[in-house]
Order: structure tokens, then C-alpha cells, then sequence
């Protein structure tokens, strides 16, 4: 197998991807190229080009070390630095209507995803069956994570169900396409937000005012970033990843206390290190 893929080298490999990263947001920044970008979204070809290169036997996760390393350190360390921007104050600001909408809408997806494939299931059993890790319910748990929580959060359950690689390239694709024409509707509606709130009777003031709040934070702690900003910035990040493996090495072994919780999430180092880092 590993003498089929054209290129084994992990610094090379790892130069590719970014390189194709870079490629891909510089190009996406060009005006001549705005109308490609507008039906071909930025971030399906961000999962695409890698994958076509795996499909052509240029490179392959099968034979390379740095999945690994993405999984461990690199993850946990975005779940760190995206959920310490979070303004959790302003969140609870926003009222109890904001908050109901917000959990309502988590609530349906978790069981949302469940009805749909039980919903399938009875027209078109094949299309939501599958063994062990090719089991469809695996990838709907994958991509239900990026709706609740991005992409980070969505790697993280490929990683606890371990949903199979060679299908979950095709439902991230569809997942893409599919957000991307809903998203049309979104900008097309967010352009008459006054009228459709008049028509639902919707208050959006709450909205409005942490807009404005936010805008004037921004502004007033922007600054460009120093080479100390970003050492904290690592310190931080990195500080967290090792914290979140050194208790996920002691919160794995919670089965001696609790014996049910054996063979499930709960005795996964993963899953502390990403709780942890949470």
C-alpha cells in the first residue's frame, strides 16, 4: 500500500496541505475569481483538493503521521482558543427568548437526526444502514457536531465515532453544498430583516444592542498583534492541550468507580482531552 502513494514524506505532505490552504483563501480574496467562489464555496474545496489528492494516490492518511498529531494537539488547542472568545455574559444578555431559541435548536438537531434516519429507514432502508464503522448514524453524529459546534467540534466526533474516512469525505461534501444554498436563502432574507421581523412580530432589539455592543468592543481593544501576543496566545493554547491530557490520563480510569460507564465515550482518553479542553 505504501509504496502505491506518491509522496509518504510528512513534511511534505504537510507543506501540500497548506499550501493548498493558502492558495485557496488567497485566490478566494481576488475579484476575478469572485463569481467561482460564489458556487464553488472556499471551504468545500478546503476538504475537497485533499481528498481528491488522497483519491489519486498522491497522498494518503492511511500511511501518514500527521492525523495524529492534528487529533491531539492542534484540535484541542482550537477548542481552547474558539471557546475563550466566547462572551458568555453577553450570551446571558441576550434573555431567556434568545437562550429557549438557541437550546431549541440544538434540541432539534439532536433529534432531528435520529426521526430522519428512522424517517428513511422505511423507504429506503440501504440508504441508512451499515455495519460497525460504516454505520450511517455515525456520520449523521459527525456532522450533527459541526451544526452544533463547527468544525473543530465536528472533527472531534469523527474521532469518538469514527465514522468511516472514505464515506465521510462524500457527506461533508453534500453537507457543504446543502449549507451553502440554505445560506443563499439566509442572505436573501437577512437584506428584508426589518419587514419579516414586522411580519413575525419579532423583537430583535436584544440582537441589535449586542451587535452595537460588540462592534464597540472590537474596536476599542483592536490592536495589532506583537510577537509577546502570540507567545501567550501559544502558552495558552498549548498549556490547555497538555492540562487536558494529563486529566484525560486520570479520568479515563472513571470505570473503577462507575462500572457501567465501561466500553463507552467515558473510558475514551479523547473524549476527556476534548471535554477538558472545552
Amino acid at each position: 500500500m505504501e509504496n502505491q502513494i506518491l509522496i509518504t514524506d510528512d513534511a511534505v505532505v504537510l507543506g501540500i496541505l497548506v499550501t493548498c490552504l493558502g492558495l485557496i483563501f488567497y485566490t478566494a480574496q481576488h475579484r476575478s475569481l469572485k463569481n467561482f467562489y460564489k458556487i464553488v464555496p472556499a471551504l468545500l474545496l478546503c476538504y475537497l483538493i485533499p481528498s481528491l489528492l488522497s483519491t489519486f494516490g498522491v497522498i494518503s492518511p492511511k500511511v501518514s503521521g500527521l492525523w495524529p498529531v492534528a487529533k491531539n494537539y492542534f484540535l484541542p488547542a482550537s477548542l481552547i482558543l474558539m471557546t475563550l472568545s466566547t462572551d458568555l455574559k453577553g450570551v446571558v444578555r441576550l434573555g431567556p427568548k434568545a437562550l429557549i431559541m438557541f437550546f431549541t435548536a440544538t434540541i432539534g438537531i439532536i433529534i432531528g437526526g435520529p426521526v430522519a434516519i428512522l424517517a428513511t429507514s422505511l423507504f429506503s432502508p440501504e440508504t441508512v444502514g451499515g455495519l460497525e464503522f460504516d454505520a450511517a448514524w455515525r456520520g449523521l453524529a459527525t456532522l450533527a457536531g459541526s451544526w452544533i459546534g463547527g468544525g473543530a467540534n465536528q472533527t472531534a466526533m469523527l474521532e469518538l465515532y469514527q465514522f468511516n474516512p472514505e464515506k465521510y469525505g462524500g457527506m461533508i461534501t453534500v453537507d457543504i453544498v446543502v449549507a451553502n444554498i440554505w445560506m443563499a436563502f439566509i442572505l436573501l432574507g437577512a437584506g428584508k430583516a426589518d419587514k419579516i421581523d414586522r411580519w413575525l412580530k419579532a423583537d430583535s432589539s436584544v440582537i441589535d444592542e449586542l451587535k452595537k455592543k460588540m462592534e464597540s468592543y472590537s474596536s476599542n481593544v483592536e490592536k495589532t498583534t506583537s510577537f509577546n501576543d502570540l507567545i501567550k496566545i501559544a502558552a495558552i493554547a498549548l498549556g490547555g492541550v497538555g492540562l487536558s491530557h494529563f486529566l484525560g490520563n486520570y479520568l479515563i480510569k472513571c470505570e473503577q468507580i462507575f462500572p457501567y460507564f465501561k466500553d463507552t465515550v467515558f473510558t475514551s482518553h479523547f473524549f476527556w482531552v476534548v471535554v477538558v479542553s472545552t
